[in-house]
Order: structure tokens, then sequence, then C-alpha cells
């Protein structure tokens, strides 16, 4: 059966300190703009975010992250054809968000932080992005060891599903996201990179975000532009069964998911595709 085409997620951080965009869309006028942009580029969701995950940076209060993506979301909602997602571990926020008209919440604490999130989620009947990361983004790298980390990530992923589940979650509305970046080494995300296939057994959607990070900055010295390698990295997630890349590059990952899903579609040399 051939798999469904990796279906692409445009980041818009309305933050003034997120690691790679910040500030650049934090006033209304320029997050608008922008939301048109990724929409034009092909983008299938839209991932706003009122928060900086980016490890070691400050928490923001629930009104100021509320006054932030809202108004946005308002618009994108009335104005722009596509689904929206808000990057939030706070149920507060999350209810906010769902009433101003976005349908996924993408919560990068796998709905650990907030013991509300889950039953928000289920009241709105919305879609879930759980996401595994060890602590918080401002202690997420102090510890980055495990034992086999694809299997200790899976075990959280499957754990997690069954919270949600239990607390109301359509199951055929979670994304699961293993969490790039998040409380992992450099080595531990390529693994996890590699390895996407294995989360597939778990019957949900896989989303993969390696965008910009430092996983590839690490890879050069000198500042190299790390987009390259984001596309390279994300195709071979695509490859290995990401059904959604989350990037802040939109048309550039269409055009490279174009030649990808054309290569899933090619027979191999006994009529087999990937």
């Amino acid at each position: 059966m051939q798999k469904a085409r990796t279906k692409i997620m445009g980041i818009l951080n309305v933050t003034p300190d997120s690691f790679y965009d910040g500030g650049r869309y934090a006033d209304y006028d320029s997050a608008i703009r922008r939301a048109h942009d990724i929409a034009d580029e092909g983008a299938d969701f839209l991932d706003i975010g009122g928060e900086s995950s980016r490890p070691g940076a400050a928490p923001v209060p629930v009104q100021e992250e509320i006054d932030r993506v809202c108004p946005v979301i308002e618009y994108i909602s009335r104005n722009i054809n596509i689904e929206i997602s808000v990057d939030t571990t706070k149920s507060a926020v999350a209810d906010a968000a769902l009433r101003a008209g976005a349908s996924i919440i993408n919560d990068i604490s796998g709905l650990c932080h907030d013991e509300s999130m889950a039953s928000v989620i289920a009241a709105f009947n919305a879609g879930a992005v759980i996401m595994h990361m060890r602590g918080t983004p401002q202690t997420m790298q102090h510890d980055t060891v495990y034992g086999n980390v694809v299997n200790e990530v899976y075990k959280f992923l499957r754990d997690s599903v069954e919270r949600a589940v239990e607390k109301g979650i359509q199951r055929e509305k979670i994304i699961l996201d293993p969490g790039i970046g998040f409380g992992k080494s450099v080595e531990d995300n390529y693994t996890l990179v590699k390895n996407a296939a294995y989360f597939k057994s778990l019957g949900l959607p896989l989303l993969i975000g390696v965008s910009r990070k430092s996983m590839i900055g690490r890879l050069f010295e000198g500042d190299f532009d790390r987009l390259p390698a984001t596309i390279a990295l994300h195709a071979a997630a695509a490859l290995n069964g990401a059904d959604i890349v989350r990037v802040h590059d939109v048309k550039a990952h269409r055009l490279a998911l174009a030649a990808i899903e054309m290569l899933q579609r090619a027979p191999g040399a006994h009529g087999n595709s990937f």
C-alpha cells in the first residue's frame, strides 16, 4: 500500500526569543503577513507559538501568551484556509486558542505539564500533538543520557496515548512527536530520525521536526545555512514513515517533498515501492 504524502506544518513564532525567528513575527501585522505566506507556500497546518521552547528559554505568563497568539488565531481562522495548531503547555492558553479558532494543541510536554490540558482538548474534541521531552525547556538538556533512546521515547509515547484516551481525547485525533532536540544528545536526535518507522507501530500519525535545530548547527564549524541539512533530514524522515514535518521554510520543503513523493511511487527492482 502506497504511503500518503508527507504533510507540512509551517511554524509561526509570535515571540521575541525563539531560537531561529524570534522577534521576526512578534507584532500582529508581521505575523499575519507570515501566516498568509505559510498558507500560500503550501503548508497543510500552521503551528503558532507564543512561548519559546528553545533550551533555557524563560516561561511566559499565561495572559501574555494568550495575548500573543489569540488575535492572530482569530484572524487566520476567519481569513485563511488552513488548519491551526497551537504550541502550548498551558491549559488556559489551549482553552483560549481553541475558542479563537484553533483545532489542534501541540503540547511539547506530552500532556504532562498541566493536568487540565487533556480535559480541555477533550472538551473541544480537538486534536493533540503528544511530544516526548524530559523536564522543561529550562532543564531538558541537563540530562540527555538514555539506555536506549528509541525504546524509552516509544514507551513514553505509548503510555501518554493511553492516558490521553482515558481522559477523553479521541485516539484518531492524536499525533505523535518523538521530540527531536528536546532533552536528547546530538547522536540520539539522529538515532530517532533514523528509526522513525519504529514509532509507526503505535498506529498514529508521526510528526518530525528538526528545522534548523542545533543538531544541524553542530555538524559544521562556522555559521552555515542549516536549511540544506534540514531538508535532507526531513526527506529521510519522510522515507522512514513521517506523516508530518514541522518546518520554518515551507516552500523549500514542499518542493523537496514533491520529489520524495515521486520517489515513493517509483517501482523498485521487483515492483516494490518504499
